[in-house]
């Protein structure tokens, strides 16, 4: 399959429309629609309805394998790119937002210091946006967070070939009101908090999906949906009583009008792990040795 076709499939099934794929894509209509109409001639199948577009079920299926087969693409061609070309001097990290911590922040000033000459830059993205961003070259190195058994790495999408290495496991709290009945718990089982009013929060706390899977239990019903990285106003809104939701420790402590709960079951730890591609180099290597503390991986 033609990856130009493929992308221009993955804009029109995404918008939902001809022309606006075509507006996004810098592209005619009817280019977009002569291109559709060359995949699906190359597969034998029709991939979308008209009027209104939606995608049949052999386009559901292939838009499954699209965005795997895309990132890989891009993540190739970044890879290619970089032993290609000279090293830049830059230093280009992301962090899901609970990865952020004064620890990662002391660890870029050292860094810095040791590369004087290196423009830095952070970004903050969703849990889902990193590891495509550090496999397709747009960030040198990613810290990506979420909940784990103790020693487990964190699962990964087919996003290209990526290194992870663990670099901080912190224990999870049950983050709730003072005036809650449960505020004064020693421990909370998280499978007897599945019928509460939950805060969905999917990029500043554990993802709703990952603490049903964790129980083995339904529930975890979302009282309001918070779509933001501000781990401040999250707090905010679970001292206000919106709903509950699961951080580590270091986030949630000295928060104000909040208690902090330990989860005592299932064994889960709050774990953070950095991410590079197949080459590290210059200002990321010395930030990746800073991060881990492994030197002779990263020396």
């Amino acid at each position: 399959m033609d990856p130009h076709l493929l992308r221009t499939f993955v804009s029109v099934a995404h918008c939902g429309s001809f022309s606006d794929a075509a507006h996004r894509l810098g592209a005619t209509q009817a280019a977009v629609s002569q291109q559709i109409a060359t995949l699906e001639a190359d597969l034998r199948t029709p991939l979308l309805t008209r009027r209104p577009v939606t995608l049949t079920t052999a386009g559901a299926r292939l838009l499954e394998h699209a965005g795997p087969l895309l990132r890989r693409l891009d993540a190739a061609r970044a890879d290619v790119e970089r032993l290609a070309g000279p090293a830049a001097a830059r230093l280009a990290l992301g962090a899901s937002p609970l990865a952020m911590t004064s620890a990662v922040a002391t660890a870029l000033d050292e860094t810095r210091r040791a590369c004087p000459d290196a423009g830095a830059a952070v970004r903050i993205l969703g849990r889902r946006d990193l590891p495509a961003a550090v496999a397709t070259g747009a960030l040198d190195l990613g810290l990506l967070d979420g909940p784990a058994a103790p020693g487990e790495p964190l699962p990964l999408p087919g996003a290209g070939p990526l290194t992870t290495v663990a670099v901080a496991e912190t224990p999870l709290v049950v983050v709730l009101p003072l005036g809650h009945p449960l505020a004064r718990r020693l421990g909370l089982r998280l499978a007897d908090l599945a019928d509460a009013p939950w805060l969905d929060a999917p990029d500043a706390a554990m993802p709703l999906g990952a603490l049903r899977t964790a129980s083995g239990t339904g529930g975890f019903r979302p009282s309001l949906t918070y779509e933001g990285t501000d781990v401040r106003a999250l707090l905010a809104l679970a001292a206000a009583g919106h709903g509950l939701t699961l951080l580590p420790h270091t986030a949630a402590e000295h928060a104000p009008g909040i208690a902090t709960i330990p989860l005592t079951a299932p064994r889960l730890i709050h774990r953070t792990e950095l991410l590079h591609g197949p080459a590290v180099d210059g200002p990321a290597r010395t930030l990746a040795a800073v991060l881990t503390g492994d030197g002779h991986r990263y020396g």
